[in-house]
Order: structure tokens, then C-alpha cells, then sequence
């Protein structure tokens, strides 16, 4: 922040975290003092750190606690230390008061976070489902996604970009996760295995996700005239469910590697955290791609 607060502003930020409630609700007011108050305000900054510290004393204790028992070095410690900044003092205190339940949520947390073990990697990288990129390639993605859900909408766009810089350098597979909450889902992705059938998943992907919120029978017929499926054979494959235990298994394989939500994607067993950002996605397979 600038301006005549920003010192004080900045200090109570730095202290509080810059997502916290603290720092958006000190934001604001300062916006509205005067020159004089700010003065007095920097002027006495050591006093408003110090009750910062001392509120937050019990979230500063069950951040390095928690790293402590579930890994100093783990992606859940890291996660923790970031969230934590943004909780309100009586939430950390909470927290506390029922430690044992919390930490035991993480230590779940983290274990979903292990690498797969390599047996389940080869299973959810075999087998008849979408994909592309050669399989003896020296990265191998899995992502486990359901057309209904927004979030598989921006991962798709990331798994077009993966495709367009890394090309042959990775292999990537397409595992069907319908959420049960969501209606048109599980349709959908008997829609997505009967195009794949035909060699038409990736245009049929495309189409079901630029259009989630038409994924009724009728709309999933036209998407496949239009992405130049024989639409009688599709027609048929929905008419009598020919995918719909194909589509149960590629969710149990999905509960056998801890996937509880979409988009989940894998890279070479590693859960990739942020699976709608490229950037992070990219770095995680060059650095493979070193290896």
C-alpha cells in the first residue's frame, strides 16, 4: 500500500498475512485517516505489532505444532502455514481445543498426498482409456475429471496446453470421476467412452466442456454429429449403458488412489497440486523431464 498509512499499514500486513481479515479490515480504515492519524499511527507501530502477536499467539502455536506432528517438510506443513495466516484467532483457539481431531484430518491429508504406489500407477496408466502421447514416455499424467464439475473445465484448457508444448515428451490418460452430486455427469462420461470408442474423445471432450450446462441426452446426441461421430452407434452405446460399468471402474480405481474430488491429476504417481494451473503443471513435468 502507498500513501501516508502505508508503513503502518504494511507492518500490520506483514504481521497479519496479507489474505487475513486483520489486514483487509486495516486496509480499508486507513483509506479513510486523515495525514495526522497516519503519522500517529507509524509513529506507533510497535504497539499494534505486539497486539497482533499476542492475538494471535494460539495460531502461531497450532501451525508449528501440526508441522511438527504431520512433517516439517510436507506439502500439508506448507499448506497449513499458509491458511493459518488467514484465521481469525478465535478459529486457531478452536483448532486447538480439538487438536486430535484436526491433526488426524491431515495425517489422512498428507497420506492421499504419498506418491502412488507403483503398481496402482501402471494400472490407472493402461487399459482402453483416452489419451495420448506415447506410453513409454518418461512422463506419464493421469487425470481423473468429471464434465459437469467447472474446475475439470479450466484443467481441460491446461490439458491442451500440455499437449501443445510437450507433445510426445508425455503420456497423458483420461480417467472418468463423476461427482454424485452432479445429475449429468455420469451420462456424460459414457458419452465421453463411447466417443473415445470411435476415436473421437478429445472432440467430444472439448465440446462437453464448453457446454456444462447442457449435457442433457439430447445435447450429448448433437455434440456427437458434431464432432463426427456415426451417431447411431453412439446412440446405441448410450441406449443400453454398454459404458456405464466401464465408468464405475474408472471411479473405483479412482477411490484406490485416494482421488475424492475433480479435477485429481497424477504425475508419475505424485499428486500435482494445482492441476488449473499451468504454470505450476509445467514446471512439474520439466522437472521430471530432468530426472
Amino acid at each position: 500500500m502507498a500513501g501516508p498509512c502505508a508503513a503502518f499499514v504494511n507492518s500490520v500486513c506483514g504481521k497479519a498475512g496479507k489474505e487475513s481479515s486483520v489486514c483487509q479490515s486495516v486496509t480499508a480504515t486507513a483509506e479513510l485517516l486523515s495525514p495526522a492519524a497516519c503519522k500517529a499511527a507509524n509513529q506507533d507501530i510497535s504497539y499494534a505489532v505486539q497486539k497482533l502477536a499476542d492475538q494471535r499467539k494460539n495460531c502461531d502455536l497450532l501451525s508449528s505444532r501440526l508441522c511438527k506432528d504431520v512433517g516439517d517438510s510436507t506439502q500439508t506443513c506448507k499448506m497449513v502455514q499458509t491458511q493459518t495466516k488467514t484465521f481469525p484467532p478465535d478459529r486457531c483457539s478452536s483448532m486447538l481445543e480439538h487438536y486430535a481431531d484436526v491433526l488426524a484430518d491431515l495425517k489422512r491429508m498428507e497420506a492421499a498426498n504419498q506418491p502412488l504406489a507403483a503398481a496402482l500407477q501402471a494400472t490407472l496408466a493402461k487399459g482402453d482409456a483416452p489419451s495420448f502421447g506415447p506410453a513409454d514416455a518418461k512422463v506419464t499424467m493421469v487425470e481423473f475429471s468429471d464434465f459437469q464439475c467447472p474446475y475439470c473445465s479450466k484443467a481441460a484448457a491446461v490439458v491442451h496446453q500440455i499437449k501443445e508444448k510437450y507433445g510426445s515428451k508425455v503420456h497423458f490418460v483420461f480417467r472418468q470421476f463423476p461427482l454424485s452430486f452432479h445429475d449429468k455427469a455420469h451420462l456424460a462420461a459414457e458419452a465421453g467412452m463411447a466417443a473415445n470408442a470411435q476415436d473421437k474423445f478429445w472432440p467430444m471432450h472439448d465440446l462437453m466442456f464448453a457446454n456444462q450446462g447442457a449435457l442433457e441426452r439430447e445435447s450429448l446426441d448433437k455434440y456427437a454429429k458434431q464432432a463426427g461421430l456415426n451417431v447411431a452407434t453412439f446412440k446405441k452405446a448410450l441406449d443400453t449403458k454398454q459404458y456405464l460399468a466401464a465408468v464405475d471402474a474408472d471411479v473405483k480405481l479412482g477411490g484406490e488412489a485416494a482421488v475424492n474430488g475433480t479435477p485429481s491429476l497424477f504425475l508419475n504417481g505424485a499428486r500435482v497440486q494445482d492441476p488449473t494451473n499451468f504454470a505450476a503443471v509445467s514446471g512439474m513435468i520439466e522437472a521430471a523431464l530432468k530426472k
